[in-house]
């Protein structure tokens, strides 16, 4: 296939159904609705952190003196409740676009998530018995009775004694429902309430009351009838799935579709899948990062609270059901200095390129590079469209992500520990946020990685340019000589 002809079959066969499913209304709120989470999610990273100093002589001390049990605290009450953040915001926004007062709606939607929810965890005694227990802890985690001890004990205890200390504690939210692993049922009730809410406004389904009733309260029982029908079916689902199959619909969701999904998105095809799709829009115009990261996101953001949890309970490995393709890796690796990892051309035209438009842009772009932002060349070098640099530019993040993904899989570096640095840190030092010291000089040899696949086609590509520049200067030349004489 030529390439004009290819062009045009992207352009007009693929392009637009890709565009017109990114602009649909629950897109739109998926996108707009998570973003509300950020603040949380970062907020509560460097909580993360401080709860699990990377120094061990620090984290002793922190852990010794109780500020540990504090900083947890907080990382639980932000990053720890993603969903929570996820399930108001979705709904939000879905409300908001339609033109009507979104709050309540938010506050409804996060009604619903709970109500669907079994309101129990199991009993934390369960988990310090027997040899594969972790025994009883003191502030400081010290074991100070192990696991064969407690249930030696339990043991002397009489029967009913047992089974009431066993029994799971009722009356409680589950923190890991409200996290990572209760995501993607986060989505669907924020759309789903989003979408039926509005519908009912739309329907007139609301009571109105006299004009002489302040704004405020005539509001609320606007939101009265969307809410108790949305809270209603909430508790008819919660009912079924308790009944008849002794699980909640989050649950339920979590292993029939987000288990499933997030290996997907875990996979090694997955990790070059989205490494090439970033590239792959923006060549043709498209705004790659905010497709493939709106999709990719609703999946690979679990990994990462799931990532965090392991590292806050100091079991991160694989083995223990570490994620290696997670939000950080998209972010960190596969769009770093900006999608189609371009610092390796930022490089090139400070150092190499002869023609000025590449010089000028070089200088442009190098220090929003240092940020992961490289509009200036995607448009201004251009990037986009052009047919001698599309090889690195779709090559350079895939050979990154294969990379990325096999030498966390051998164990050269250990999986990112959840810790979610802003897209905009800077290269190396987010690597240090997001892995340690072995992730942040990993990623510095990405950066040469970037340089090498680059350098040959960026050298090609500026000496056309150089051809061209210098060809104009002697037309223009000859033109002045031309009128002098």
């Amino acid at each position: 296939m030529e390439k004009g002809t290819f062009n045009t079959f992207v352009n007009k066969r693929i392009m637009p159904p890709v565009m017109k499913f990114v602009n649909t209304k629950a897109v739109k709120a998926l996108q707009d609705g998570m973003i509300y989470s950020l603040p949380f999610i970062i907020i509560g990273s460097v909580f993360l952190i401080l709860s699990n100093f990377p120094i061990p002589a620090v984290s002793d001390a922190l852990r010794n003196s109780g500020w540990s049990s504090f900083f947890t605290q907080a990382y639980t009450a932000s990053f720890g409740v993603l969903s929570i953040w996820a399930v108001v915001g979705i709904a939000y926004v879905y409300v908001r676009n339609e033109g009507y007062e979104a709050l309540p709606a938010g506050l409804t939607s996060l009604s619903a998530f709970l109500l669907i929810q079994l309101m129990s965890i199991d009993n934390p005694l369960v988990a310090t018995m027997g040899k594969s227990g972790s025994g009883i802890t003191n502030s400081a985690g010290t074991v100070i009775m192990s696991g064969k001890a407690v249930a030696e004990n339990i043991d002397k205890l009489p029967h009913v004694l047992q089974t009431f200390l066993s029994s799971p504690v009722t009356g409680v939210l589950n923190i890991t429902w409200l996290g990572g692993q209760g995501m993607i049922a986060a989505i669907i009730v924020g759309l789903l309430t989003g979408w039926s809410y509005s519908g009912m406004l739309k329907k007139g389904w609301k009571i109105t009351l006299p004009e002489q009733v302040p704004a405020s309260v005539a509001k609320q029982f606007t939101a009265m009838i969307p809410a108790g029908v949305i809270l209603t079916t909430s508790m008819l689902i919660y009912a079924v799935f308790k009944a008849f199959l002794n699980t909640d619909l989050t649950q339920y969701v979590y292993k029939l579709l987000e288990m499933p999904m997030q290996g997907l998105s875990d996979s090694l095809v997955g990790a070059l899948v989205i490494g090439f799709a970033v590239s792959f829009f923006w060549f043709f115009g498209v705004h790659g990062g905010l497709i493939v990261g709106t999709i990719a996101g609703v999946f690979l953001l679990p990994n990462t609270a799931a990532n965090a949890a392991l590292y806050h309970a100091g079991k991160l490995t694989l083995a223990n059901g570490a994620h290696i393709v997670t939000n950080e890796f998209y972010n960190n690796f596969i769009n770093l200095t900006g999608s189609g990892i371009t610092i390796g051309l930022v490089i090139f035209t400070l150092f190499a390129a002869k023609s000025t438009q590449m010089k000028t842009l070089g200088k442009i772009e190098l220090v929003p590079a240092i940020f992961n932002i490289n509009e200036p060349f995607l448009f201004g070098l251009p990037l986009v469209m052009n047919p001698f640099l599309a090889i690195p530019f779709f090559l350079t993040p895939v050979v990154v992500a294969l990379s990325t993904y096999l030498i966390i899989y051998f164990g050269i570096v250990p999986p990112l520990n959840g810790v979610a640095a802003p897209w905009t840190t800077p290269a190396v030092l987010s690597g240090f946020l997001i892995g340690g010291w072995k992730m942040a000089i990993w990623q510095f040899v990405t950066l040469v990685i970037s340089t090498a696949i680059y350098f040959p086609f960026a050298k090609k590509y500026d000496a056309i340019l150089y051809k061209k520049e210098m060809d104009k200067l002697a037309s223009e030349k000859a033109e002045k000589q031309e009128v002098a004489e």
